[in-house]
């Protein structure tokens, strides 16, 4: 629930980097809102609450995404592939499965690294 709390806190960055994590955590909990308030909807004859919430995050959508692209090393502007009729698709879901670049890149520096440059999820190193 944080991963989607914290992207909401982002409401419209498109600047940085997002782990893999907190893309598809987002995502994630982002579908599980949108099916229960669509069952909502359907349950009192109206979706105007599933609109409301699809409208609300729109950017935050974006934003993630755009974030996981920058990940990868690639542009923003790669988002629009999804205009592609199923091509598109496929293409956006490869780039956002892909493993993050592992040091700093152009949009950042790698969101897995700790201060003191340790890799997040990694054993520790011993110290001698």
């Amino acid at each position: 629930m944080q991963w989607y709390i914290d992207v909401l806190k982002k409401y419209a960055v498109f600047s940085g980097r997002a782990r893999r994590q907190e893309y598809w955590m987002y995502f994630l909990f982002n579908c599980i809102a949108i099916a229960v308030l669509f069952v909502i909807g359907l349950v009192i004859h109206t979706q105007i609450p599933y609109l409301i919430y699809a409208l609300g995050v729109i950017l935050p959508s974006l934003g993630v995404s755009v974030r996981r692209l920058h990940d990868t090393g690639k542009s923003g502007w790669f988002i629009l592939l999804g205009i592609i009729p199923l091509v598109g698709g496929i293409i956006l879901l490869v780039f956002t499965c892909l493993e993050g670049d592992a040091g700093d890149n152009a949009y950042g520096p790698n969101p897995k690294q700790g201060p003191n440059g340790a890799q997040y999820g990694a054993p520790p190193q011993p110290s001698y």
